[in-house]
């Protein structure tokens, strides 16, 4: 009987320690996957930061930067005076690898005359038209055949005498003549561009932070469960 019992002893504890085994390596296992997965998260949410201050970077550096130098941002309302189509501009277009085509586009002129101060002076689209001509309102892209330019620019001009009033933006001081349509780097531009790397930036710091306070508690209850009763 004796000897019964020493077996079943011994078996049951053979049982006890393939049962343990077993629950130890399931525990490191699970501590593992666990491990694995807030790396994982840690590096989604690292990432999630780079990327929202390289957006940051290229956003200050170009648009910021442009609102921030342009002095045409008084809004108000302008009358347009006269809107004609004057000379025909030269353009060239690409048809090809290494190939080039000449064409050309009237130039539309605009004159308003500003509610605030009574001053005349020319309307440009935004920035951008500026930039790109001193004289013409408009500046389509240039294309093979300029019959599809001229009725373009024609249906500005004639919405332009329709609507004679305008939201127009000039600068106050009188530094800079020309009078903007629209503005390409407005207050409200400015903001939709950096409201996604904000969100970005907020995603990624919340999800470090979220992975730092379950390591922190894992270890708390760990603690917890260690210590004597």
């Amino acid at each position: 009987m004796f000897f019964v019992k020493e077996v079943k002893t011994t078996q049951q504890r053979v049982i006890y320690k393939r049962l343990w085994g077993y629950e130890l390596k399931d525990k490191k296992r699970t501590e593992t996957a666990l491990k694995a997965g807030e790396d994982r998260a840690i590096l989604l949410g690292l990432g999630m930061v780079f990327s929202s201050v390289m957006m940051y970077f290229v956003i200050c550096i170009t648009m910021v930067r442009a609102y921030a130098d342009s002095v045409l941002t008084d809004e108000t309302t302008c009358i347009v005076l006269n809107s004609t189509l004057t000379k025909d501009i030269n353009c060239s277009y690409n048809c090809g690898s290494d190939c080039w085509r000449s064409s050309k586009f009237p130039c539309l002129q605009v004159y308003v005359s500003l509610n605030a101060t009574g001053r005349i002076g020319l309307l440009f689209h935004n920035e951008e038209m500026l930039d790109v001509s001193s004289e013409c309102f408009y500046v389509p892209k240039c294309q093979k055949d300029h019959s599809i330019l001229r009725v373009m620019v024609q249906n500005i001009s004639e919405h332009l005498k329709t609507h004679q009033q305008v939201t127009c933006y000039h600068d106050s001081s009188e530094h800079q003549a020309s009078i903007l349509l629209n503005r390409l780097h407005g207050s409200s531009a400015v903001f939709h561009s950096l409201f996604w790397p904000s969100c970005m930036l907020s995603g990624g710091t919340l999800i470090i932070l979220m992975v730092k306070l379950t390591q922190y508690l894992s270890i708390l209850c760990e603690q917890i469960g260690k210590a004597p009763k």
